[in-house]
């Protein structure tokens, strides 16, 4: 049995769920997500949790048990904390700043280029107290589109492998490779 799938899934004060067959809808204060379940899961509510229980030991709802306990205690977490990302921008004379929604993004290129955030994504720009850098900061509900919004702004500039300029996750290690060896230096 699946490790992941038999935890049960606390529900915080303020956390609605409602399951209709499949279809499970979970409220908090962030807001409301939706998720359908496949038919060899089922949702039991169980005095102040949620337990994820699969309809028999077949491969695909054993596959399925943990993920499905996983995607739900995601939205759980996301309805009542929200979820959030922080980019870090490396490298002279890179930018990033916000116009209304859109973020514009000078890195490098001769033109800047503008990310559009996903529906109920916000993004914004702040300033690293400590290392007086500036920090692109995606928030949400739905970690999955967190997840995935950060990565498309990482990907538009991610870091160079020689000088270690350009986007990357807060933390990230960036390991530098060396550049060229000068002729004649080193040898003795």
């Amino acid at each position: 049995m699946s490790r992941i799938g038999k935890q049960p899934i606390p529900l915080p004060k303020g956390v609605e769920v409602q399951v209709d067959g499949n279809r499970v809808k979970v409220k908090g204060p962030k807001g409301e997500l939706t998720h359908e379940l496949p038919d060899a899961i089922q949702l039991q509510r169980e005095n102040g949790t949620l337990q994820v229980v699969r309809a028999s030991d077949e491969r695909f709802a054993r596959a399925q048990h943990g993920l499905q306990r996983t995607l739900i205690a995601n939205m759980v977490k996301g309805v009542s904390e929200g979820f959030e990302k922080t980019l870090e921008i490396v490298g002279v004379g890179y930018r990033a700043q916000m116009e209304g929604k859109t973020l514009v993004l000078q890195v490098g290129y001769s033109h800047p280029v503008r990310v559009e955030p996903f529906p109920g994504i916000t993004l914004s720009v702040e300033q690293d107290p400590q290392t007086r850098g500036t920090l692109i900061v995606v928030r949400g509900i739905d970690k999955q589109l967190v997840g995935q919004q950060a990565a498309n702004i990482r990907a538009v500039r991610p870091p160079d492998s020689y000088k270690g300029k350009g986007l990357r996750y807060r933390g990230e290690k960036v390991r530098l490779k060396p550049g060229k060896q000068q002729a004649g230096k080193g040898k003795k």
